[in-house]
């Protein structure tokens, strides 16, 4: 007797709704490229930040997520998340086009800056947390690493195009113009998700309880997750550290090593490039090494090329720096791919906006400690020191996976167990 085979997914190309989000995506990414290599270049060139302003404005674009991570993902769960979506993109593309406007009316301070950075941090939380708990809603759960895959090749094609092109029309516009690219993006990615045609189930206000009980549920499936808590652990202190590098960067390719913006957009997209072939490989890396042992090798792989920044002050800036960037970009792009996709395959749909709430809290929430303690190092020790002490604190980021069984694990579970410690050869098969 023949048995029948289901019919093959097709790709998500063909898929409408996922259509709408990866363009959504695409084109907002493009624009946050730009933006983030002018917003340090406004801060340092024209407005003469110092080490510890910068430590703060990095520190303000990621406060959000410490301060209102939490209940931003119970809020999420509550809400209709393609609402979240466009109001979110919407208050983006007016905040930042606020910034041309007050520099074309010689009105343009470092305060501004702050605040533009907070407000679109704030923003960004709950576009994020509601953006990454959309995904599994609109697409089978067999095609979320594709889903993912896809939108990392579209951000890493944006970070490759994005920072090329801002250094050079920088050079000819200025930095402050620039953001006039920014706020198109979101006005355009908030149109293309409102032709997203899925509709979702409008929330049970009788089911609801109180938010700190909600907020727990979140943090309760990530904590109580053996593996969920050693990837935490991780991601925190990784970005902890590129956080306190991020904060001397630019300084340190303009006061030390004396780059122009064009060559600090050209050094971040060839790091961009590594991130591209990340995004077109993780598949192919993931099947052949497995998903567990792929998020230890991302971690240990990257302390060498972290090094290489500082390195690059020794001498060939100009191809260690890019070297560097492109190593980095590739073993994250890489390592997010892996446990991102994991962890939506492993919560249930109606916890996800908490489960991603509380991962972001957890992980994002170093990042404003990073660039304080960032500025402050700088300031008290010099640029070169600082970037040292970052380079190496990869290393302590490596240890939580590493001393794990993810090590020897190449199939991560997909049904959540929060008793079951999972041993350091089950379910293994080695390459």
């Amino acid at each position: 007797m023949t048995t029948l085979q289901p019919p093959p997914q097709r790709s998500l190309i063909h898929h409408h709704d996922f259509r709408q989000l990866w363009a959504a995506e695409t084109i907002s990414q493009i624009g946050t490229q730009i933006t983030q290599i002018a917003l340090p270049i406004l801060a340092v060139i024209t407005l003469s930040a110092t080490e510890f302003e910068m430590g703060l404005l990095i520190a303000l674009e990621t406060l959000a997520f410490l301060v209102i991570g939490l209940p931003a993902g119970a809020w999420v769960d509550r809400w209709r998340r393609k609402r979240v979506l466009v109001v979110n993109d919407l208050v983006r593309a007016v905040a930042l086009g606020s910034l041309p406007l007050a520099y074309a009316f010689d009105m343009l301070t470092l305060y501004q800056l702050f605040a533009v950075a907070l407000v679109t941090g704030i923003a960004t939380v709950f576009f994020d947390v509601a953006y990454q708990s959309y995904l599994p809603s609109i697409v089978d759960k067999s095609q979320i690493v594709e889903g993912n895959s896809k939108l990392a090749i579209s951000q890493s094609v944006a970070q490759v195009a994005g920072p090329g092109a801002a250094g050079l029309l920088i050079k000819v516009l200025g930095a402050p113009l620039m953001f006039l690219f920014d706020a198109v993006s979101f006005l355009a990615s908030a149109w293309f998700i409102g032709r997203i045609r899925h509709q979702e189930p409008v929330h049970d206000r009788s089911t609801r309880r109180s938010l700190r009980v909600e907020i727990g549920e979140g943090l309760s499936f990530v904590l109580r997750h053996p593996l969920l808590r050693r990837i935490v652990a991780c991601t925190g202190t990784s970005n902890f550290f590129s956080t306190v590098t991020a904060t001397m960067l630019v300084l340190f390719m303009v006061r030390e090593l004396g780059f122009d913006s064009a060559q600090i957009g050209l050094t971040f997209s060839a790091g961009a490039v590594g991130g591209l072939i990340g995004a077109a490989t993780t598949t192919r890396f993931a099947k052949y090494f497995g998903d567990g042992r792929s998020i230890v090798l991302a971690a240990g792989l990257l302390i060498p090329f972290a090094v290489l920044v500082p390195l690059s002050a020794l001498g060939l800036p100009g191809v260690l720096l890019p070297l560097s960037w492109a190593g980095v970009s590739y073993l994250v792009v890489l390592y997010n791919i892996v446990q991102v996709s994991f962890r939506q395959r492993l919560c249930p749909i109606p916890l996800l906006g908490r489960m991603n709430a509380s991962i972001r809290f957890l992980v994002y929430g170093t990042m404003p400690l990073g660039g304080l303690v960032g500025g402050a190092l700088g300031a008290w020790l010099g640029v070169l020191p600082t970037l040292w002490i970052a380079a190496l604190g990869s290393i302590l980021a490596f240890l939580p996976v590493f001393l794990s069984p993810l090590r020897t694990m190449r199939d991560l579970p997909v049904e959540y167990d929060a008793h079951r410690e999972p041993a350091e050869d089950s379910e293994v098969g080695r390459v």
